[in-house]
């Protein structure tokens, strides 16, 4: 059987911004064999997200994300549908996702890669698996619960950079919903202020991209920033950090801002705002949601319950067709969508 997939063609250098043609899409030949223990899967829906930058140098710089290597398929998060199965615990129509999902019209997978997935907990969005309901949803919540100390009736105010992505979108929700008072939100155009605060329960927003952050965040955060929900890091982090209150906090979720430069991360503050943080005592540590596995059942029946009951709302970017994958993916690390950027591969449920 012949299938289309993505591999990375180049890279674009550590310091180089990613462009679509860093990847490119072939045809390769499926085996009509599967063997024990494994599933042939049709691939629905697949993830494009910020951590995938460093997956394109040589040296992920990490040791827990593996990098992509040339002329060989792309992986990440993805949501499918089991048409084949020689594993005890998959039947054909099973709904399953990955973490390292082949950008692939069809594969074949060890079972013991695979989650199987209640079509319920989304309302039949199967989508929403890759987002809110998925890994940026936990990385949210997990890393709200963990690192914000929220606590409910004490007037605390909460930032979000990145506000519009896919975890930011949800990161302000969260706070609001765990007890701040207060949530602003930071994003590069009008457009995505106005979402944030007619759409997602924000209650300010400010444009990066027009006049002063520090300025603007002054106004809006009158008693200073309690919790700091960081997705972009750079000069923006730095302007929210000088204006945080003693004994606050930030989350540590993503520096979006760095990642085309070689810098270790987290990257280190410039020196006056080190000696803010230092002087104020504001927590800055590394979280990694993979840390807390023991906290994903629950979490994802948490987000699942809000959605729900329409205190959490969802927002995405969809593209359609495989090859839009590496136009997606730079259109993400541009600012170019609104809530989770998914690529849409196939929309046929039944097998």
């Amino acid at each position: 059987m012949i299938v289309q997939r993505v591999v990375l063609n180049s890279r674009p250098g550590k310091n180089g911004n990613p462009v679509a043609e860093n990847f490119r899409i072939e045809e390769v030949n499926l085996s009509d064999n599967i063997s024990e223990g494994q599933v042939q899967v049709r691939t629905l829906y697949l993830s494009v997200d910020p951590y995938m930058r460093c997956r394109m140098n040589e040296d992920t710089g990490t040791d827990y994300i593996r990098a992509w290597q040339l002329s060989q398929v792309v992986d990440g998060g993805g949501i499918g549908i089991v048409e084949e199965s020689k594993n005890i615990n998959f039947t054909k129509g099973d709904f399953v996702i990955s973490l390292y999902w082949p950008w692939q019209t069809k594969v074949i997978l060890d079972g013991n890669s695979l989650e199987k997935v209640d079509p319920q907990l989304v309302d039949g969005n199967l989508s929403y698996f890759l987002g809110a309901i998925g890994m940026p949803g936990l990385t949210s919540l997990i890393g709200i619960q963990e690192k914000g100390h929220i606590t409910a009736g004490s007037n605390q105010t909460m930032v979000v950079s990145g506000a519009a992505g896919a975890c930011g979108s949800l990161a302000g929700q969260i706070g609001h919903l765990m007890g701040c008072s207060r949530v602003v939100g930071i994003c590069g155009t009008q457009e995505k202020c106005l979402f944030l605060t007619s759409e997602l329960g924000f209650d300010a927003a400010v444009n990066y991209k027009k006049g002063n952050v520090a300025e603007q965040l002054r106004e809006l955060c009158p008693a200073g920033v309690d919790v700091y929900f960081d997705n972009v890091g750079g000069d923006i982090s730095d302007a929210v950090i000088s204006q945080m209150n003693q004994n606050s906090h930030i989350i540590l979720c993503g520096q979006i801002s760095q990642y085309n430069k070689d810098v270790p991360y987290p990257p280190p503050l410039p020196p006056a705002v080190e000696a803010i943080q230092k002087e104020r005592n504001v927590t800055r540590e590394r979280f990694l949601v993979l840390n807390y596995k023991d906290k994903f059942e629950s979490g994802i029946l948490q987000l699942s319950q809000w959605f729900k009951e329409g205190k959490l709302k969802i927002k995405e970017t969809v593209i359609n067709g495989l090859e839009n994958m590496g136009a997606a993916f730079q259109s993400m690390m541009t600012g170019g969508n609104i809530g989770k950027q998914i690529v849409c591969i196939s929309e046929e449920t039944s097998v």
